[in-house]
């Protein structure tokens, strides 16, 4: 064989390239084979193409020739029929410079249609109906010097974010071209675009798996090094521990604490050890702590059933290195109240908010003016009363100065969030719209409204870069919201079915996020976080 094109052959392939190429490239290798073994003569000139030497021009061709003379070095279609420019097209003609298309009718370009041409210097689609181009067109042409895309109406969108990546990067000498979608784009210099200007994540909840029983409180937390979930389940009264199984990629029944009635499993680790309130409509709430030795829950401590009588929500919290937890009591003769952990067991420190049934308690710190420092608050929502703030006494080691939410009768939970410092809260109201609020130094100002008949969950969630709000609902889907920066708003992404959500609780495990979503009438749900990226 000539040594020419042994190094032809070699500039074409490599101990790396896909199998799909390696494929095209023996294709080409037999043919080559059966032409010098049997001597048979070049191939002649195809129909409906002009041949000379070097150079081989096809007009109205219906599709791409694979009998051009191997050695013709100029190969050009004008006012072609075919619609696509199919993989390993050009493979028989490795000894292409010029390529060049005019004026001609397809609008797809397959992957690796250009494959196998590693001498090919001057490659032109310019005038044809291309709307995009395949990531790789351009992958392997090392001796490309010049590129012709012009007249073709260039969607700027996702699919063509790499073209202008590569347009930074190249060598090869583009003549310009322009965008002719998006509308906001239109006439726009693709040059002049720039990998910020695509938005090319999107994300999505997808369906994970599926627990056998219904369920109120979700909640996640670290225990020797390891992650687990523990979910309230009332109609059993159980709460239920789940593990993350390495091995088959699920969660599993980790262990189980036996109950009546239980509406919230509170999970609070002091140190090393790891406790866990339960709070039960029936028969008292319990503090248990977890026995390593006997690898067992052990009940420790009981909970005042005079102040507890109807608890309907827990949150725990960290004070100058001191642990508490509060329970919210919905009972008209219950009081809401702060325990402290005095290092044997969890004693009553303070009673708020006397008889107004309080329905949920969130632990956040704020500051009253910007140039202050964050203190720690509770806001108690009542179904009796507008949401009322409580801030800590720094010298009284108790809450105080009790001022309210203005206009927001009815809310059934508040939950906060921040974004760039910023405070926020969502409030859950049943009948009415719901509210996003944003800490303005002195109280919290409106900044969006959501439809939320039926709703007993605004649940902001934040995943990785990503702020979300599920706003859930007892008659309609549960509504997924993603935080727009330049808006400062939510705006609508996804919808849910989920039958009476009660809570939604983000777990994050070997770099997997999941959405646990309980269901009071339904089956308990697991959504996996998925990240797609358009462009790739």
């Amino acid at each position: 064989m000539e040594p020419e094109k042994i190094k032809r052959m070699e500039s074409a392939s490599s101990a790396s390239i896909p199998l799909k190429r390696i494929a095209y490239f023996l294709c080409f290798l037999s043919v080559l084979l059966l032409t010098e073994g049997k001597k048979s003569t070049k191939p002649k000139c195809p129909a409906l193409c002009t041949c000379t030497k070097d150079n081989a021009l096809c007009e109205n061709a219906r599709s791409i020739p694979r009998s051009v003379p191997p050695d013709v070095i100029s190969l050009s279609f004008v006012r072609s029929g075919f619609t696509e420019i199919l993989e390993g097209s050009f493979i028989l003609t490795p000894s292409l410079q010029l390529l060049l298309f005019t004026s001609n009718s397809f609008d797809v370009i397959s992957d690796d249609a250009f494959i196998g041409l590693p001498h090919l210097e001057y490659l032109s689609l310019a005038n044809n109906n291309l709307q995009t181009l395949p990531k790789d067109i351009f992958k392997g042409l090392d001796s490309l010097t010049n590129v012709d895309l012009r007249g073709n109406s260039f969607n700027c969108d996702c699919k063509l974010k790499w073209l202008v990546e590569w347009l930074d990067t190249t060598n090869a000498t583009v003549e310009e071209i322009y965008c002719e979608n998006p509308p906001e784009y239109k006439k726009r210099k693709i040059r002049s675009l720039s990998s910020k200007d695509f938005d090319c994540i999107i994300t999505e909840f997808a369906t994970s798996q599926l627990l056998p029983y219904q369920s109120l409180s979700i909640d996640t937390f670290t225990y020797m090094n390891d992650e687990y979930v523990v979910i309230a389940q009332p109609f059993t009264g159980k709460c239920i521990f789940l593990e993350w199984d390495h091995v088959e990629k699920t969660f599993r029944n980790y262990d189980n604490i036996t109950g009546t009635s239980t509406v919230v499993c509170k999970p609070i680790v002091i140190e090393t050890q790891l406790y866990v309130i339960v709070a039960q409509l029936f028969g008292g709430s319990h503090i248990y702590k977890r026995d390593s030795f006997a690898n067992k829950f052990i009940k420790i401590q009981d909970i005042e059933i005079l102040k507890i009588r109807k608890p309907n929500d827990i949150e725990t919290f960290k004070i100058e290195n001191n642990w508490y937890f509060v329970v919210a009591d919905s009972s008209k003769a219950g009081f809401t109240t702060v325990y402290k952990w005095n290092g044997n067991g969890f004693y009553s420190h303070q009673s708020l908010h006397q008889w107004y049934r309080d329905t949920d308690v969130e632990y956040l710190e704020i500051a009253r003016t910007p140039q202050t420092v964050r203190t720690p608050h509770l806001i108690l929502s009542s179904s009796s009363q507008r949401p009322v703030i409580y801030q800590w006494n720094k010298s009284t080691k108790l809450f105080a100065n009790q001022t309210d939410i203005p206009n927001m009768e009815d809310v059934y939970a508040v939950k906060h969030f921040t974004v760039k410092g910023d405070v926020y809260i969502c409030l859950t109201r049943f009948i009415g719209d719901s509210k996003v609020m944003k800490w303005g130094g002195s109280s919290f100002v409106d900044v969006q409204r959501m439809p939320s008949r039926g709703s007993m969950v605004f649940q902001p969630l934040q995943i990785n870069n990503y702020q979300y709000a599920i706003l859930g609902s007892d008659y309609s889907f549960t509504q997924v919201y993603n935080w727009d920066a330049e808006k400062a708003k939510f705006v609508k992404f996804q919808e849910l079915n989920i039958q009476a959500p009660r809570s939604f609780t983000h777990v994050s495990i070997n770099k997997h996020n999941f959405l646990f979503a309980s269901s009071f009438k339904g089956r308990t749900q697991i959504y996996t976080h998925v990240i797609v990226d358009l462009s790739a």
